[in-house]
């Protein structure tokens, strides 16, 4: 079996629009002044601790600002004008991967388990994922303990292993951990931020990325002795 994890912020889910509203109001909700829209997106995929800490400085509230943006974020979910819709593929990819016996699929997402879940009711998508891994459960990226954990879960080696993600943090984890990290330049860094942090192939649609995925499952596993 080959086990392909997915991030999902800038990856599965187009998410920015509400990253940035939820952001903007907590920083004002705080007195400060709120990160440009560039530097907003280049934390996403970290968990909020350190997301908050990289934005706002060790001297910030980090505890409130994370309360606040949680808080925050239920609010505006509630908003259709901040929908959070799947990239264009994405939903087609992940039907196409799920009915295959020889695949496994998992989540390495700096969100929550409840922001998680949330997605996956909304997509339909209980039962598709083997394993799930979150800011819950894992340090935060690019630590590559969600991808091991994810690993040990489902008993897939390093070789067998796939990470897509958008960011540099994806990139990092996956290359801590050993395993394939293709990167996707339809997200919120800049192919450059990928290809410093080791990303290996990086795909520009999801059709593209399709074809990566069938490259790697088409690779012959490696069994230990």
């Amino acid at each position: 079996m080959k086990l392909i994890l997915f991030d999902v912020d800038g990856t599965l889910v187009d998410s920015q629009n509400i990253i940035i509203a939820a952001q903007q109001r907590t920083f004002a909700a705080h007195g400060l002044e709120p990160p440009s829209r560039e530097r907003a997106l280049s934390i996403v995929g970290l968990s909020l601790p350190e997301a908050f800490m990289a934005l706002a400085g060790p001297k910030a509230p980090i505890e409130s600002l994370v309360r606040t943006y949680k808080e925050v974020s239920i609010t505006l979910r509630r908003d259709p004008a901040h929908a959070e819709p799947l990239f264009p593929g994405a939903g087609a990819c992940i039907e196409m991967l799920r009915r295959r016996e020889d695949v496994l699929l998992g989540i390495a997402t700096g969100n929550s388990q409840r922001g998680v879940a949330r997605i996956v009711n909304h997509f339909g998508w209980h039962g598709v994922f083997s394993s799930i891994q979150t800011a819950d459960d894992a340090p935060s990226k690019p630590h590559p303990g969600m991808i091991l954990q994810a690993m040990r879960e489902t008993g897939a080696s390093p070789h067998d292993t796939v990470m897509v993600g958008d960011s540099s943090f994806d990139m990092g984890m996956a290359r801590a951990a050993g395993v394939l990290g293709v990167g996707v330049s339809w997200g919120f860094q800049p192919v450059s931020a990928l290809t410093e942090a080791g990303a290996g192939p990086i795909v520009h649609s999801y059709a593209e990325l399709e074809t990566v995925l069938q490259e790697f499952l088409n690779t012959p596993s490696k069994i230990s002795a």
